[in-house]
């Protein structure tokens, strides 16, 4: 496994640049959003609910010296994210970098379908809505787990499945998009993650079944934690896309390809 401390983006490399990342004001976008900021980035930091802790990364990325906002949207609302698009493009003129890092499903009382309402067709949406604030040559991300990423010919856990399942459809019918967005030099890479240490959705995991986070990591040697996986993330944005347009993060050694060896 690489050293996931062995590369990091150069300080000013991002000068002149904006990048919006989902779901940012916590976690991996957070992380993501510093890391960004550090190299010269300006940022949007979209959140859905928790105004002051969005702020907050702002404040941290403009003490690097670049400009930021944070923006409310719900990403299963095309109003929110419209206007959110609209706030980007209104303060920085266009976007060079999108991570679609925000996902969930695990969460109570969201209903049956949320799961893939959020990971799929919000995604979709999402970019949708993107391409016209993107710049020619633009990058996006879109963040996703190997339990998600290798569904199709690896079973994971039964709380995890609809997860699973719905990021798969998203990352598949984000695919979908990649030569349009050629056609404008927009390129999309898919970065895929093992479970990490210290998210969310690691302690859900890990309330539904306990042991599964400890588990994981006894089988794969060890888990990234959410400032390596952003480091990964933020590498994803600058650094070439893969032949086949994915990223694969931590041990891949448990998972099983597709037939013709597609990861």
């Amino acid at each position: 496994m690489p050293d996931p401390a062995s590369a990091s983006l150069a300080p000013g490399s991002l000068s002149g640049r904006t990048a919006l990342v989902t779901g940012s004001s916590r976690g991996i976008g957070a992380a993501t959003v510093d890391l960004l900021a550090r190299a010269g980035a300006d940022v949007v930091v979209n959140y859905r609910a928790k105004a002051p802790r969005a702020e907050k990364v702002v404040a941290a990325a403009e003490a690097q010296g670049v400009q930021g906002i944070a923006v409310q949207a719900d990403l299963t609302d095309a109003a929110s994210v419209a206007a959110m698009f609209a706030a980007a493009e209104e303060r920085f003129g266009g976007l060079d970098i999108l991570v679609m890092n925000a996902s969930g499903g695990m969460e109570a009382g969201m209903g049956e379908d949320y799961a893939m309402r959020l990971n799929r067709d919000a995604q979709v949406a999402l970019l949708d809505a993107a391409v016209p604030v993107l710049r020619d040559g633009a990058r996006v991300v879109f963040v996703t787990s190997h339990q998600a990423h290798f569904i199709r010919t690896t079973p994971t856990m039964p709380e995890y499945e609809a997860v699973a399942l719905s990021k798969r459809a998203g990352e598949d019918a984000l695919r979908e998009r990649i030569p349009a967005l050629a056609e404008r030099g927009i390129e999309l890479v898919v970065v895929s993650g093992d479970m990490i240490e210290g998210t969310i959705t690691a302690t859900l995991l890990e309330r539904a079944n306990p042991g599964a986070i400890a588990s994981r990591r006894e089988d794969a040697g060890r888990l990234y934690n959410v400032e390596e996986f952003a480091r990964e993330v933020a590498l994803a944005a600058v650094e070439p896309v893969p032949a086949d347009s994915t990223r694969l993060v931590g041990d891949v050694s448990g998972f099983a390809t597709d037939e013709g060896g597609q990861a």
